[in-house]
This record gives C-alpha cells, structure tokens and sequence, in this order.
C-alpha cells in the first residue's frame, strides 16, 4: 500500500515498533551487566588462600575501573565510527556488533559458576567491559545514523526502547532482592536475558530492509528513488554498486514529483523504469547524491552536539556516583529498596516518560536558542542532589532530608534529562539533508558518548566534595 504521493505505509506501524525494540536492544546489555556488580563485587571480595595461609586482601575499585573502561572505548569507538563509517557496510557494523555483544553475555553467563582466581577473574571482566562498550559504541552509532533517515517520530521510537531498557534491568534488580536470590544465581540471570533480547534485536534488524516502508527511506538516504519490489535487470546490477554500500538490496518505490503515473511492481518496464530520473533520458541512471564531509555536517548541527554534551555532563556528574550513596532517614526493610526504587528506578521510568513526550510536544523548535539555555539550566540540579541525604559527608551540609524530596528532585532531574536527550538527538538529522542524516547522526553518537565520559570523570571531585 502506498499514499497518494508515493510513498509506502507502515503497516501497524512495523517499522516503529522494530526501531524501538532496536534501542531497547542497544542499552539493554549494558543495563544488566551494570545490575550484576554485586555479584562481580561478591566474587572479588572473596579470601584466597596459599598452602593453608589466607593471602592479605587486595583492593580492586571494581566500580572505578568499571566507569573508565567503559567510557573510554564507547568514546573513541564513536569517534572512529563517525569517520569510517563509509569504509565498512552497515550490516556489518551493527549485525557484526550484535554478534560480538550475544558471544561475550555468553562468555559471562558460562563463568559464573566457573571458581577463578581473583586477578584472572578481574582481568576477563575488565576486558569483557571494554569489548562490549567498543562494539556497543560502533552499533549504537550506526542505528542513530540509520533511524536519521527516517521521519522525526521513529528517532522518539528509538529513544523511547532505549529509556525502558533501564526500567526493565532495574525491576529485574528488584526481584532478586525481594526473593532473596544468592549474587550468582542472580547474575547468571542477568547475563543469559541480555542473550535472548540481542537475538531479537539481531532478528529484527536483519527483517528491517525487507519492509517497504524502510527501504524507501534507506535509498531517499542515498539520494535515490526506487522501487523496492522490483527486482534488477542484469545490465541495470552494476549501476546499483552504490546502493549496496550499506548491505540493503531492496529498492524504493514511485516516480519524481509531478508524475502522472507510480510504478508499480509487475509492471511490464517497472525493473527498468524505477531507477530512472524522470528529467533524464532512458541511457542514464541515478546514482547516490555525494554525502557532505563531516565538518559540513558539523557545522549544521553544533548547537544540537553541544546540547547533547551538556546534558549527559550534568547528569553522569551525579548519577549514579552521587545519587547511590542517598539514605533514607527510615530505618527497616525500606532501607534495602530505598536506592533501587528512589534512584534507579525514578530515574529510568522518568527518564522513559520524558523520551515519549517528545512524540506528543517537541518543544523548543529545533532554531530556538531556548534549547542550549535550558541544557545549560540544568545545572541546578548538581548542587540539589549534593544537598540530599547523602552519606557519607565532610563537607556540605544536609538540606533536603527528606526521602520524598530526594524523590522529587530525581523526578525533575531524569525527566528533563531524557526529554533533552531525545528532543536533540531527534533534530539533529532534520537539520542536515536526507543524504546526510547518517553522517549526523553518527557525529551525534561521539557528543553522546563525550558528554559520558566528560560526566563520568566530573563525578570523582563532585563527590569528594560532599
């Protein structure tokens, strides 16, 4: 089915629903990894012995390590992808990375059980860390750059599957502390659901270029207008090497603008008619429009790429190094769920809540210079959640006690955060043209990931200083 101008359907909204199954895969790994660290931090914690003699304890900062070995590659692989990207094929990149990804939660889920000594143990999880992270990085990238090139509602599919990612590993947190599940067995859960949601996520990404709906989109990216559904002549094959840059085979539909007639697939000339401009002469065929460099594209979307540092700096800064070290000021059992439910899971629903109501409102408008400003607002929040209950303390005094404020505060904080995010990371490619909304989107990734890192290393002396 298409519309009048051209264009296919998303039939029940297909294509929307695998986008957000694709960002609820690229953050969903990652999420239950950071959920076992009681178990990696169990299994370092343990007493080794030597001929009968406890060997004296070594200290690991497990959480310290764990932040720098996964900001540190996520960050330079997002570099690298936004410069390389045109060098290797997106189905390689990202149904490549998912392969890597499903084999490493494998690795883990088959090493729970498996005694090892303390420094090997570190050491294969610290790599495993900067694996997962690396081609996390390359994929979460190259999916930014892929949903770019579709309508602004699909990036709010895909940010909106990636803010529930959260939500999901946290309730899976909450069950095993409410059941009482020893750290191993809870980690081997949380490594085995990470596998079974990447084969989905590989599933699905594999099933999008065979939807006519997203192959449409994928040649407009290339600046190409096709028909999806008919097949190529052997003398038309060599004209379509461009097309096949990215792993996609299929080819869009409809004529240019102001044709009286669509074509349709079947037809008697359809597989020799879909390539041809409707300005030009039957010999010639269209070729993908040359993609801007991207320093063009930079200076197009800057203030987007600002935005989106500013806000992951104001919020790695003090979540999770600052806000998981709140206590509540009642004592008894709510002592255990008070972190899990006030911070994590606060943050990850607000945080999904936000990304959705950008599909309802989109303000400001992407030219307004309110956006930047109220990045930049958010500041405020730092010393907010520096004044709660957070223990333990030198410096700053306690301001708001109170668990419903801290409650509160972290509603404001992660709503604003997501809702930024995914309002920025929506405009950036519809301020580029359509054959540069992957190189925007990529460039997007690397702010992304900067403004991570950046936050990350803020977080040391901002909690020193409580």
């Amino acid at each position: 089915m298409k519309t009048q101008a051209g264009t296919p359907v998303d039939r029940g909204l297909l294509v929307g629903v695998i986008f957000f199954i694709l960002g609820l895969g690229t953050l969903l790994p990652w999420n239950f990894f950071m959920t076992a660290i009681t178990y990696f931090q169990a299994r370092l914690n343990t007493t080794e012995w030597s001929n009968g003699t406890a060997l004296p304890h070594r200290e690991y900062h497990f959480g310290n390590w764990l932040t720098l070995l996964s900001q540190l590659p996520l960050l330079l692989f997002t570099l690298l992808n936004s410069f390389l990207y045109q060098q290797i094929s997106e189905k390689m990149r990202i149904a490549g990375s998912l392969v890597c990804i499903l084999v490493l939660f494998m690795l883990n889920a088959s090493l729970v059980r498996v005694p090892m000594e303390n420094d090997c143990f570190f050491s294969v999880t610290m790599a495993t860390i900067w694996f997962i992270n690396s081609f996390g990085a390359v994929m979460q990238g190259s999916l930014f750059g892929l949903v770019g090139q579709f309508p602004q509602k699909y990036s709010v599919f895909f940010m909106s599957g990636q803010g529930v990612a959260g939500t999901f590993a946290t309730i899976a947190m909450l069950i095993a502390i409410s059941s009482g599940t020893d750290p191993d067995t809870a980690a081997l859960g949380y490594f085995i659901t990470p596998c079974g949601g990447t084969i989905v996520t590989l599933s699905c990404y594999l099933l999008l270029p065979h939807l006519p709906f997203a192959c449409y989109y994928f040649n407009k990216g290339k600046g190409m207008d096709v028909d999806c559904n008919a097949p190529p002549s052997p003398e038309e094959k060599p004209l379509l090497k461009g097309a096949k840059l990215n792993g996609y085979s299929g080819y869009s539909s409809a004529n240019g603008p102001g044709s009286e007639e669509q074509l349709t697939p079947g037809g008697a000339d359809s597989d020799t008619r879909a390539l041809l401009p409707q300005d030009r002469p039957d010999t010639e065929r269209q070729v993908p429009a040359k993609k801007s460099s991207v320093l063009q594209v930079f200076k197009k979307i800057w203030v987007m790429a600002f935005s989106i540092t500013f806000v992951f700096i104001v919020t790695l800064s003090v979540f999770p190094a600052v806000t998981v070290d709140v206590k509540s000021e009642f004592s008894g059992r709510w002592e255990i769920y008070f972190v899990p439910v006030c911070c994590f899971l606060n943050f990850n629903i607000m945080d999904w809540l936000s990304r959705t109501a950008t599909s309802v409102i989109q303000w400001p408008a992407k030219e307004s210079v309110l956006v930047p400003i109220l990045v930049v607002a958010r500041l405020v929040f730092i010393p907010l959640i520096m004044l709660c209950n957070v223990q333990y303390r030198s410096h700053l005094p306690v301001v708001f006690p109170h668990d419903a404020a801290f409650a509160v505060i972290m509603m404001l904080f992660s709503f604003s955060s997501g809702y930024f995010v995914c309002l920025t990371m929506s405009y950036a490619p519809m301020l580029v043209e359509p054959k540069d909304a992957e190189t925007a989107g990529a460039l997007m990734t690397f702010f992304l990931a900067l403004g991570l890192s950046l936050g990350a290393g803020l977080s040391f002396p901002l909690r020193a200083l409580v």
